[in-house]
């Protein structure tokens, strides 16, 4: 049996554990109050700190994706003898959000989305776009994260779907999928979430040029209903 992982840290994990810190916290949640970009003098007034020790941490969440910065002369001047550009910092235009087990409920948001929108203006059904948006979803996503093309393609298909968070593993020659990122809404709505995950992971293998690999439903209690097996070759 071989487990699969994720090969690089996860950055949305990095940029909340950066808010443990409680000065870097109240420098960020200081930020986000503001509504407009700030300077680091104004920062660390804001928080009772002295402006090298605000800096650091400033740049810290800038560093973390967190903060964004932009250059901008205060006093309004321009041209010769209006001094240098003021170095603003203001909120990240990005979401972050962690879950143990790993869920991506925002996959599944815009999956369904996109396809009610559609059915609601065209009048198709629902369920076949669903499957059609679900499998271009998985191909859009398995193209943007491509491994090594020397690797066989189930461990090619494992490598990728470790950075989704299904937690894959292979077992005699058959890839089983430990999590699924839609647990929750599976629960209650098993058929739907299954089918659509079936076509996300068809589509991903796709894009990975996974020919001769077949997906299908495999339901069982405590893992994906997803599994992934090579075709025998004659």
């Amino acid at each position: 049996m071989r487990f699969f992982r994720r090969t690089a840290p996860d950055a949305a994990v990095a940029g909340i554990a950066a808010l443990a810190e409680p000065v870097r916290r109240d420098l960020f949640d200081f930020v986000v109050r503001s509504g407009t970009a700030v300077s680091r003098d104004e920062a660390a007034e804001g928080v009772g700190v002295p402006p090298h020790t605000a800096k650091f941490h400033l740049d810290r969440l800038v560093q973390e994706g967190l903060l964004e910065v932009e250059f901008r002369r205060l006093s309004g001047r321009t041209g010769p003898g209006s001094g240098r550009p003021s170095k603003l910092y203001r909120r990240a235009d990005r979401e972050l959000a962690v879950s143990l087990p790993e869920r991506h409920y925002d996959v599944l948001s815009q999956i369904l989305a996109t396809a009610v929108a559609e059915a609601t203006s065209t009048g198709a059904d629902v369920g076949g776009l669903v499957a059609r948006t679900a499998r271009e979803e998985g191909e859009r996503w398995g193209a943007g994260r491509r491994p090594e093309d020397d690797l066989p393609e189930v461990e090619r298909l494992a490598t990728t779907l470790a950075e989704g968070g299904y937690e894959p593993h292979l077992e005699d020659e058959t890839l089983f999928l430990d999590n699924c990122p839609f647990h929750r809404v599976a629960q209650t709505q098993t058929d739907l979430v299954c089918g659509l995950n079936l076509e996300f992971v068809s589509g991903v293998a796709t894009a990975l040029g996974c020919s001769s690999t077949t997906t299908r439903l495999d339901p069982e209690a405590g893992r994906c209903c997803v599994s992934a097996r090579a075709t025998a070759r004659p």
